[in-house]
């Protein structure tokens, strides 16, 4: 993981309050296809220079910046949805036991 790292914001046309953040002048047909589709067509939102120890709203600059060294994206999604997701893991989690 680099210490510091210029990445790109882009707002989701499809999902409210959905963002993805990229390393700045990253080709979007990189992305995995399965992504491009539910995200939509990418608004660019903002550029920064991201930094481990940066407080974001929903989020911190470490953990975007180990998102991008590992699937290339950080996804941010609504918090009422992050938290759906969560339980409807676990809701499948109980049921296979």
């Amino acid at each position: 993981m680099k210490d510091r790292q210029f990445v790109s914001v882009f707002r989701s046309s499809k999902k409210a309050d959905t963002y993805i953040y990229v390393r700045r002048g990253q080709k979007w047909d990189d992305l995995p296809e399965g992504l491009r589709s539910i995200f939509g067509q990418p608004a660019h939102a903002m550029d920064l220079l991201l930094e481990p120890e940066k407080k974001l709203a929903r989020t911190t600059g470490k953990e975007v910046l180990e998102a991008l060294a590992e699937k290339d994206f950080y996804l941010q999604m609504p918090e009422e949805q992050e938290t759906y997701i969560v339980d409807f893991k676990r809701k499948i989690e109980k049921q296979r036991q």
